[in-house]
């Protein structure tokens, strides 16, 4: 700590206010704000700092700077402005995404209304932004199809009108605008209409519905029918994008509505602001944390930032927890029930989704991030000391007792290894005993692999319960390896895992990554053991009576199957049939076996 600072911690007050530190450039590179900035400040200094990134600021730290303000409020204020202003390296950066669109009325003669991605300050109106270009397509195609705002170029100016200059063009004679160009509607009319949409845009479809409904009755009650059957088209048509449009309550709610979701190194919040109980503008935005920033810090920044961007005067700010913000005459409001928690049930489900599709877009263009983040999850969900880049998973096969087998599966980095993958014939174990069968392949494995010196895996997963994991446990324990390798059962009914030693499952939530690859090895282990027992069954099962035959090798035995198809048909073959196939004196030998194998049945 330089002198400089300790002077600075000695005089500085016990007020409210923000606060600068300056590296040794004299460059501003952490603003905060306190209620009290001697005691904030202080305790960068007077206790050690737990977090990493903390403690490199402070070692960067060689100078502070504090404004006084009167208000714990306006030091919410002045904070937001410092950071815009001087963008300090270890405050939260906002992330703007440029790519959102807005709707503009132009500041023109007869003002167009369209989509736009660029802000100009010539004074003409912006709403926005979306996130959705669907919604704005939407809301064009309904002030094209209601007011006929007009889509061209021209510059509209009265002089320009009064000269003659223009032609209508296509647009009029499809009925989607109403001539303005050769002075076929005033100013004033068109400007009627602007100021609707403008109504509309900020979210005021209620009170648009109410002032043609009155005024369409108004011309019923003068007998002017066709003029009110104009509006009551318009009316149904506004009617319709009301029943479309994200309509929370019938009540006139005009509040705003804040979520936030976090990840290690990012915090995303998702902005709904409500007018007369209709969504009009949602927006999700991303926070950059530089320090340990809770969140109730980051969601009282996200408020302050999105209220000061969209002009947003409103009363009641939903939230899913008390931020860390006080604003004068704004009530923040935790809801439990009704359509306020409908509301912020909405926000959140939106900042989840920006979540996941920020976290795919990451992953789609990093795929080994997404195999780190699924075997990290593994790591914590399994309290596994490494994380899991080699996992093996071990599967018993036997029907009825017959040709026992097993199979290991090997996944690395999440992935099979299909050139690793190993069938076993079950060699010590006779009959259906899927616990001896289990503690022979575990041994034989990992006893083999300890030979030749290959890599060990990191996770052992048994397809079982209690009873075969330990059995793998066992011959773990007799080749040295238990301890070494984290081992797991697996059973059937309930998905459940069980770990050695311990009677109480584990249960994981069914939705996880971690379970689906959990499941995706047993599965896999299953597939590959089942299909080598198959094999083996068919095999024993076809040639099993042809071994009987001295005299008949593999290469008869196969050719004499492959054309008769089966015991049966070899059987009922004549003499004649079998010569021609194999020759004389093979068809001879087998001649004679098949009238021995007679003779035995009809003994028997």
């Amino acid at each position: 700590m330089t002198d400089e600072i300790k002077n600075t911690l000695a005089v500085i007050p016990h007020q409210p206010g923000c606060y600068q530190f300056l590296d040794e450039k004299g460059t501003v590179i952490y603003v905060g704000k306190a209620k009290n900035l001697k005691r904030r400040v202080s305790s960068y200094f007077n206790k050690v700092q737990e977090h990493p990134k903390t403690r490199i600021l402070v070692s960067k730290i060689q100078k502070i700077k504090y404004i006084v303000v009167n208000s714990e409020e306006d030091t919410f204020l002045l904070e937001n402005n410092l950071i815009k202003e001087l963008r300090p390296r270890y405050n939260v950066l906002l992330k703007d995404d440029k790519s959102y669109p807005s709707i503009v009325v132009k500041n023109e003669f007869f003002p167009r209304v369209y989509k736009t991605r660029n802000i100009v300050r010539d004074g003409s109106q912006y709403y926005g932004p979306y996130t959705s270009v669907q919604s704005v397509n939407a809301l064009l195609e309904l002030f094209r199809g209601i007011y006929k705002v007009r889509t061209c170029r021209l510059n509209l100016s009265p002089e320009n009108i009064a000269a003659g200059k223009f032609k209508v063009c296509l647009e009029y004679h499809i009925k989607r605008c109403s001539g303005p160009c050769e002075g076929l509607q005033s100013l004033e009319s068109y400007q009627k209409n602007i100021g609707e949409i403008t109504e509309i845009l900020k979210g005021n479809v209620t009170l648009i519905e109410k002032q043609i409904e009155e005024k369409m009755k108004e011309l019923s009650q003068q007998m002017r029918y066709e003029e009110a059957n104009e509006l009551k088209e318009k009316w149904i048509l506004i009617q319709n994008f009301r029943e479309k449009s994200q309509v929370i309550s019938n009540i006139n709610y005009n509040l705003d509505v804040f979520s936030i979701e976090e990840n290690e190194n990012a915090a995303f919040i998702n902005y709904l602001h409500v007018v007369h109980g209709g969504i009009n503008q949602a927006y999700t935005f991303e926070y950059r944390k530089k320090l340990d920033e809770t969140p109730e810090e980051l969601l009282g920044m996200g408020i302050l930032e999105m209220r000061q961007r969209y002009g947003s005067e409103s009363k009641e700010v939903i939230v899913p927890f008390m931020p860390d913000l006080k604003l004068q005459g704004v009530e923040f409001i935790v809801p439990l029930r009704g359509d306020k928690k409908s509301l912020l049930s909405l926000s959140e489900k939106n900042v989840k989704q920006y979540k996941i599709d920020k976290l795919k877009k990451s992953e789609m263009l990093n795929p080994e991030q997404r195999t780190t983040r699924i075997l990290k999850t593994m790591q914590k969900d399994l309290r596994l000391k490494e994380m899991p880049l080699h996992i093996e998973c071990f599967d018993n096969s036997n029907i009825q007792g017959t040709n026992p087998v097993a199979a290991c599966v090997v996944f690395k980095k999440a992935k099979p290894s299909k050139k690793d993958y190993r069938h076993f014939n079950i060699k010590s174990v006779t009959g259906p005993d899927d616990y001896a069968s289990m503690r022979e392949i575990v041994e034989r494995r990992y006893s083999r692999l300890l030979n030749e010196g290959s890599t060990l895996p990191q996770l052992v997963v048994i397809d079982g319960g209690k009873g075969q994991l330990h059995a793998a446990v066992e011959s773990l324990q007799k080749i040295g390896l238990y301890g070494k390798i984290a081992v797991i059962g697996i059973a059937k009914r309930l998905e459940e895992i069980y770990y050695p030693g311990d009677s109480v499952p584990l249960y994981i939530d069914k939705n996880s990554e971690t379970l689906k690859l959990i499941q995706q090895l047993r599965d896999e282990a299953h597939r590959f053991g089942i299909t080598f027992h198959r094999q083996k069954r068919s095999k024993s099962q076809l040639v099993s009576e042809l071994d009987g035959v001295k005299g008949i090798g593999a290469e008869t035995k196969k050719k004499l199957l492959v054309h008769f198809k089966s015991i049966k048909r070899i059987k009922e073959a004549s003499d004649e049939e079998i010569a021609k196939l194999v020759g004389k004196s093979k068809a001879s030998l087998i001649t004679t076996w098949i009238r021995e194998a007679e003779k035995k049945e009809e003994i028997e």
